[in-house]
């Protein structure tokens, strides 16, 4: 489930959700909601996403992150152009 908030996170862990997205958050504010989430929900992964590029990841990894995405690996991907002959 993709939440914005730490309240929208405990009511989808709450709620039976395996796994809780925290979606554009700050650094800071994602630590603290992933936190609260596995107090409550030991079980639940939580994943970080949003704004998240290489030199920011560092920022968002921690004991309560169980999962990072970032778009940035195939937004800006350049394309190739290849052919196979058998």
């Amino acid at each position: 489930i993709e939440c914005s908030s730490a309240e929208e996170a405990l009511a989808a862990a709450g709620a039976g959700a395996d796994i809780v997205l925290l979606d554009n958050l700050a650094s800071q504010e994602l630590h603290v909601a992933a936190a609260q989430v596995k107090a409550a929900h030991p079980g639940v992964m939580v994943e970080a996403s949003g704004g998240i590029v290489l030199g920011t990841l560092p920022q968002f990894l921690g004991p309560h992150i169980n999962v990072v995405s970032m778009a940035c690996l195939t937004h800006s991907a350049p394309a190739l152009d290849f052919a196979l002959r058998v």
